[in-house]
Order: C-alpha cells, then sequence, then structure tokens
C-alpha cells in the first residue's frame, strides 16, 4: 500500500506540469492559430495587408493558396497566404497614411 502512495506523489508533478504546460503554451498557440487562419479566409481583393517580410501592399486577385498582392504602382508580387502577417482594417490604414504624409514633409523639409 505504500509503493502506491509514493507512485501516485511521483506521478502528481508530472501532471501538474502537464496541465501548466497546456494552458500556457499550447492553448495560445492553437488559438492564435485559430485567429490567423480566420483572418486568412477573410481577406478578399481590394484589402490591404502587411507580409511577413513587411511588405506592405493591396490584394489584387486570390490564387489557391495565394495572392497577387500590388506593393507599389505596377508593381505586383505573388505571395503565400501563411505569408500575411495582418490585414489592415481602416483605422490601421488611415494612421499608415497619416505617417507617411508626415514622414514625407519632414523629409522635404530637412532638405531646404
Amino acid at each position: 500500500m505504500q509503493q502506491q502512495g509514493s507512485v501516485l506523489g511521483m506521478l502528481m508533478p508530472l501532471v501538474l506540469f502537464g496541465v501548466i504546460f497546456y494552458f500556457l503554451i499550447l492553448r495560445p498557440q492553437k488559438k492564435k492559430k485559430r485567429q490567423h487562419e480566420e483572418m486568412l479566409a477573410s481577406i478578399r481583393k481590394g484589402d490591404k495587408v502587411v507580409t511577413a517580410g513587411g511588405f506592405w501592399g493591396t490584394v489584387k486577385d486570390l490564387k489557391g493558396d495565394s495572392f497577387i498582392v500590388e506593393i507599389a504602382d505596377g508593381i505586383k508580387a505573388r505571395v503565400m497566404k501563411a505569408s500575411i502577417s495582418f490585414k489592415m482594417d481602416s483605422a490601421q490604414e488611415e494612421a499608415m497614411e497619416e505617417s507617411s504624409e508626415e514622414e514625407t514633409e519632414q523629409e522635404s523639409g530637412s532638405g531646404d
């Protein structure tokens, strides 16, 4: 009978470690992956996106497991869906446009 108690005592920390590992590491990763997949599924033509490489662009076409993204006027790149970091909403787009306008004004003002 004493041996059963000691075996249970030895297994309890392992079980506790497994539960902690699940709630602190595995569960958040699964949730984040599911959110990313939902975001990718919601992307349509005309949406503004940011790639994992840091390119900002507009989705011009959907091609199976990839997107055609216009990163500058007339410059299009084929990008794997998995490499899209996030889709910008209208508030993020406005903030991006304002910051780029400010940078342009600062650059043109510093050259004078």
